[in-house]
């Protein structure tokens, strides 16, 4: 529930930064051309984006002949989250890594590369894939492209500020060290709520994941193997395509420290920490 709130906190706080520098940089007429155009941007990758994905990793969709085992965990957990069942993708990739994508749960994907296979038990593997499963019940790919859109809105404002000088909501001139300072902390601050929506996501997705499966502590398990795996195999597509990254169970190009304020997943410690807490809280608690 506190993720929940957060995500709507989040969502109205980036909503009202938009409105805000719109108003103070590009007036209502800007505002508004800047809206239609990252909705623009954002509506083919809402609809087309689960098939590029895939391609760019050579996603291979499998059946219950070809993987049989991982095929019918997903039926199962589909079956316990009460979704339909997904389309199921393997990736030839040596890095343990998985996620999930589609507009709806009724055109969903969900993908592991071969190497999480290996690296991971059967708990565990389960844990991850309910983890995606998740992601799919709270319709999280349209959650991240309202935020992507206002973000990218708030950057075109400043870019349009930047060419063609801020325009107030009554078409007036701003005062321009106030526009020079909208326009460089305006696109940081969206960029650190998109962040912020999306780490959200991910806790909501890990809890999501954990009663999916019945089971939080393989959950854990599984994140803090894959965290240390990624440490010393890197996930090749991820890097030559890292707009994918943040769509993996953990980020395979994110960092710690002052980075991980930018970070689109928390820490691998308190996501850890939360499942452990999780585990042990009573039944009728969770």
């Amino acid at each position: 529930m506190f993720n929940l709130l957060k995500t709507a906190v989040l969502m109205a706080t980036i909503t009202a930064l938009f409105m805000a520098i719109g108003s103070l940089l590009g007036g209502r007429q800007g505002m508004m051309l800047a809206l239609v155009i990252a909705l623009g941007m954002n509506f083919f990758s809402y609809w087309f984006s689960d098939a590029l994905v895939l391609k760019m990793y050579n996603a291979k969709q499998v059946d219950e002949t070809s993987a049989p085992q991982f095929y019918r965990m997903i039926q199962e957990l589909a079956h316990n989250a009460q979704l339909p069942m997904p389309k199921v993708y393997l990736i030839e990739e040596d890095a343990p890594n998985a996620f999930a994508t589609g507009r709806n749960p009724e055109h969903a994907a969900v993908a592991a590369t071969t190497g999480i296979l290996r690296v991971l038990t059967e708990r565990e593997l389960r844990g991850v894939m309910a983890h995606e499963l998740a992601h799919v019940r709270h319709r999280d790919i349209l959650i991240s492209t309202i935020s992507a859109t206002m973000a990218g809105a708030i950057s075109m404002l400043a870019n349009f500020a930047m060419f063609f000088g801020g325009r107030d909501s009554e078409g007036r001139s701003t005062n321009p060290v106030v526009g020079i300072l909208v326009m460089i902390l305006a696109p940081i601050a969206a960029s650190l709520i998109q962040m912020a929506i999306s780490r959200a996501r991910e806790f909501e997705a890990d809890r999501g994941g954990a009663e999916i499966s019945g089971d939080p502590r393989a959950l854990a398990s599984a994140l803090q193997k894959i965290h240390r795996a990624a440490q010393g195999i890197p996930l090749e597509t991820a890097e030559r395509h890292p707009e994918t990254a943040q769509m993996m169970i953990m980020n395979p190009l994110s960092g710690g420290g002052l980075r991980g304020m930018f970070s689109t997943h928390p820490s691998t410690e308190e996501r850890v920490e939360r499942l452990l807490a999780m585990a042990a809280a009573p039944v009728a608690a969770r």
